[in-house]
């Protein structure tokens, strides 16, 4: 068995913990708690927000992607369709946040599944092709269903109490709540990637016909883990939902899934860290240039075209080849 001795793999394997995890990404999960538990009082606690759930919803994506070897243009779906579940949830129904935002997770799993089992049995860009059929036709049904309000979509949702005790009207509290949210799901999907599942997934992607070979049932394993990127995006669809009392036709159409790949291949693809990077740079240039109305596209169009030009590896990607460890 061939076994990588490159300096990023050395690097990795002299630089871990008693825990078992990288000594540096102790340090980089460390330090970037301490910034999220300080920046509600420094920044607009909305627009954190915002980041957040985008950068949720990129690490999803680049699981499946980054260390899954599976491009899906049609993750607008489960984000999308996520929001409109946890917000019909928590207004018609009555639910509070935290179980409207589990129903939401449910469906995007439920619909994961249904649709991942007939994408994986195509490869390249005809599994690419037919999740952006499948994501279109969820589109078109959000636009005609009765309940997702077509295209006014779902207006002024309560945020209500969580676990009926604690009122999330307040964005300074409901801030931490989807701050717990996404550190529990970065830190799920850090411990996927790192897990024998994972090593699994890297091997499928790697060369799949030897995965094979080996034994393994490769349809299963990317089953699997597109499930769990269905699910996690769904996550933070449901979570964006809360936050913004609203669930509308943007987060199901194309363009949201195109937005995921852009922030994941601008972060750094198969990387930890990238998609939070990737996910902070465009939502805060969509934040911030919103002025410059569709320029904004055009901007985002130039960087994406920078980014392939001279860093192949995304903004992450290229850091951890200086510092020769893995992030």
């Amino acid at each position: 068995m061939a076994i990588d001795t490159s300096p990023i793999a050395i690097a990795a394997i002299t630089s871990v913990g008693t825990a078992g995890m990288p000594r540096h990404h102790l340090a980089i999960f460390a330090a970037l708690l301490i910034f999220l538990i300080a920046a509600p009082f420094l920044l607009y606690p909305v627009f954190v927000m915002k980041v957040l759930c985008f950068a949720l919803f990129a690490c999803a994506f680049n699981l499946l992607l980054g260390f899954g070897g599976l491009l899906s243009f049609g993750h607008a779906a489960y984000f999308g369709m996520a929001s409109y579940v946890s917000a019909h949830a928590a207004k018609v129904w009555g639910l509070t946040p935290e179980l409207a935002i589990v129903a939401g997770t449910l469906v995007a799993a439920v619909l994961g599944l249904a649709i991942g089992s007939l994408a994986i049995r195509r490869h390249g860009i005809y599994f690419a092709m037919v999740t952006l059929a499948f994501a279109q036709m969820v589109y078109f049904f959000s636009l005609q269903a009765a309940f997702t309000g077509g295209e006014d979509g779902i207006q002024a949702v309560p945020r209500g109490y969580l676990f009926g005790l604690i009122d999330l009207r307040s964005s300074e509290v409901l801030y931490f709540f989807v701050l717990a949210i996404f550190f529990a799901g970065i830190l799920l999907i850090y411990r996927i990637i790192h897990s024998p599942f994972g090593q699994v997934l890297k091997a499928i992607r790697e060369n799949e016909p030897r995965a094979i070979s080996l034994g393994y049932r490769v349809n299963r394993y990317k089953l699997a883990v597109f499930v769990l990127s269905a699910a996690l995006a769904g996550v933070a669809g449901a979570t964006k939902a809360i936050v913004f009392q609203l669930a509308s036709l943007t987060d199901v159409y194309w363009t949201m899934s195109g937005e995921v790949v852009l922030m994941t291949l601008l972060g750094g693809m198969g990387t930890v860290f990238g998609p939070i990077v990737g996910a902070a740079v465009i939502v805060t240039m969509q934040n911030y240039l919103a002025t410059f109305g569709d320029w904004v596209t055009i901007g985002q169009g130039i960087i994406f075209v920078v980014a392939v030009l001279l860093f192949r590896e995304g903004v992450v990607g290229v850091l951890a080849k200086w510092i020769r460890k893995p992030l």
